[in-house]
């Protein structure tokens, strides 16, 4: 039984998963991927403004006949849906800063 957790005892805290243990190596997955709030709205915000710069370059391809008419449309649709979904996070936020604000302490 012993000889069984030292494996697993000794991989705990390091960065490398003990192989074949699964539950380790998904905890320092996640521990890696995960940001906190702030850098993780930042990066989605980067991205519509990526999304959004595209679909215009493509738009502006679209018009010198550089472009296919799909491709302009699927580009402009991947911005406009981009672009609401950063709208409705930032109306989640407002609406959650509001109701802080309406606390009584």
């Amino acid at each position: 039984m012993l000889e069984q957790l030292l494996p697993a005892i000794s991989g705990i805290g390091s960065s490398t998963p003990v192989q074949g243990d699964t539950s380790v190596r998904s905890r320092v997955a996640v521990a890696e991927t995960s940001d906190d709030f702030g850098n993780m709205l930042a990066r989605m915000a980067s991205d519509t403004f990526d999304t959004l710069k595209a679909a215009e370059a493509t738009s502006v391809a679209g018009i010198t006949d550089k472009a296919s008419v799909q491709q302009v449309v699927e580009s402009v649709m991947a911005a406009e849906q981009s672009l609401q979904t950063a709208l409705a996070v930032r109306d989640k936020v407002v609406s959650a800063y509001l109701e802080i604000s309406r606390m009584t302490i």
